[in-house]
């Protein structure tokens, strides 16, 4: 390593608390209107298309003239995807990939077309959600500050976490969500320094979202009631039951994936056109699984449903998600996932309640289901718990919710079901051919926290053998900053900062996280 770089690197490192509150301050500010503005023309763009769908059914001659604008819209998203491949369905996965440094982002282009691609495919009623591309948006933004500011690798990283926190904010209007999600999911890392940053970022979008949309939640609860203890028997039965359709979105997406991919004739920017004239068929036959879906959600809690018409809402806004997901369109899975689960747990209530003339709560059941479908497929509960509590504006039901979201996990942890978001990465970097366009390396530091039970517990620093490229900065203690010293004794609890190279950090981050969690004996 260069000495005068890592010196530059730790002197930095050890007096930037301050500056990174205020960039993640900087980076929610600017996040927030952008993934503002995306939401407010993606809602009214579909508003517009549903309209014109209810204009073309009683004006069928200019049909034909609607499936040749959705066939040239269906070819520019998939020119897009094929000229900017990063921009390829949610984002989530790509930017998970960066912070892990194994993908790189030009992030003005990245913005600019995952805002037309996502506007395209969204606008027009494909079944892919808003979540994932705001939080790829608000990822850019994040970037994009940082180079503007000449920032270090280390922070880039960090302000890119608290872009993606402040994304799904704006999105969700779910602030601490935000938080929970880029920490577990994107980051992987409940760094205290990284958790403030993203905090201060969300806080700041989810005011410019609410100031925009006002301060309702995204779902329309008029009231939900509390669950009665003598149903908590069918919490763990609608865990189980959305543990498994998890699993089973999960591996239905990965295999629409590949039926695309087999479509070798068919060029890869002429893919997205096949969803997007279901979505024309829909429009003019079932438009309530146009889009995201969070208007279905409030038509399901609003209305009543025949169990016959919900079940066919149900197979074709499942089938819908995958054919647009699958051809890579710009757009998330996030909202369908959920709008998927709430149908299980409205089904679930119906069926219990038509055998035993229960009365189940069809609204509560959603809620519940929601959060479990989406803990059985993305594997982050406590983001589950807090997104949908935010998303609802009730904390009536977080006990139940919990129970339903503890057992969906462990169906999944049984059939040892990978996350979605994981998963979805590893198939993007095997179709990646840019990986080896790498710039100079630099030096990153990255922050590992010992949990109780680990192979580092109770070892003294020298004890261990260390990945190679990699050097141990500080041990931190509490509030207290340990010089690193062989004979000092890690213990649980402890949070290592470790100095390495870029090029380096992917192995160096893999081998200590497997020795720095929990090991079951």
């Amino acid at each position: 390593m260069q000495e005068n770089e890592t010196s530059r690197i730790l002197s930095v490192w050890f007096n930037f608390k301050f500056r990174l509150l205020a960039g993640g301050i900087a980076v929610g500010l600017a996040a927030g209107i952008v993934v503002v503005l995306y939401r407010y023309v993606l809602e009214k763009t579909l508003e517009l298309i549903l309209g014109l769908y209810d204009f073309l059914n009683h004006h069928l001659l200019l049909i034909p003239v609607w499936a040749l604008f959705l066939i040239g819209a269906g070819w520019l998203t998939g020119k897009l995807v094929n000229m900017q491949p990063m921009i390829s369905g949610s984002g989530i996965p790509q930017v998970k990939g960066i912070l892990q440094n194994k993908l790189q982002m030009n992030w003005w282009k990245t913005l600019l077309a995952k805002f037309l691609g996502g506007t395209l495919s969204i606008g027009t009623g494909l079944s892919l959600g808003r979540e994932g591309p705001s939080i790829q948006i608000g990822a850019s933004v994040g970037q994009g500050i940082s180079e503007w500011l000449r920032r270090s690798k280390t922070e880039t990283h960090m302000l890119i976490t608290c872009g993606a926190s402040a994304g799904l904010a704006a999105a969700f209007n779910a602030p601490i969500a935000g938080v929970i999600f880029a920490l577990e999911e994107v980051h992987m890392n409940f760094s205290p320094l990284i958790m403030i940053a993203a905090l201060g970022s969300s806080l700041v979008a989810d005011f410019v979202s609410k100031e925009f949309f006002g301060l309702n939640p995204i779902f329309h609860f008029s009231s939900i009631s509390t669950l009665p203890l003598n149903q908590y028997l069918h919490l763990i039965l609608l865990g189980f039951v959305v543990g498994i359709a998890g699993m089973g979105f999960n591996k239905a997406i990965y295999v629409f994936q590949d039926l695309y991919r087999k479509m070798n004739r068919v060029p890869a920017e002429y893919r997205p056109i096949l969803p997007f004239l279901i979505s024309g068929v829909l429009g003019l036959s079932l438009p309530q699984v146009l889009g995201g879906g969070n208007h279905l959600v409030n038509e399901m809690i609003s209305g009543n449903f025949p169990l016959r018409f919900l079940i066919i809402i149900f197979v074709v806004k499942f089938l819908f998600t995958m054919f647009s997901y699958g051809s890579s369109a710009p757009g998330g899975i996030f909202l369908p996932m959920l709008v998927i689960g709430g149908m299980i747990g409205v089904l679930y209530c119906k069926a219990v309640n038509g055998i035993t003339g229960g009365a189940l709560s069809e609204s509560g059941f959603l809620i519940l289901a929601m959060a479990g479908y989406f803990t059985a497929s993305v594997r982050a509960p406590i983001t589950g718990i807090i997104l949908i509590t935010e998303m609802t504006g009730s904390f009536t039901n977080l006990l139940s919710t919990g129970v339903v979201c503890l057992v969906a996990y462990m169906t999944a942890e049984m059939f040892r079901s990978h996350p979605i978001y994981e998963v979805l990465l590893s198939r993007f970097l095997r179709q990646d051919r840019r990986e080896e366009d790498r710039t100079p390396s630099e030096k990153i530091i990255m922050e590992f926290p010992i949990h109780k039970g680990s192979s580092l517990d109770g070892l003294q620093i020298k004890e261990f053998h260390w990945p190679g490229h990699c050097l141990i900065v500080s041990v931190k203690r509490g509030s207290q900053e340990l010089i690193p010293a062989g004979d000092i004794t890690i213990q649980a609890g402890d949070y290592l900062t470790v100095l390495t190279d870029d090029k380096y950090a992917s192995t160096v981050r893999q081998r200590l996280h497997q020795v720095s969690v929990s090991t079951v004996f």
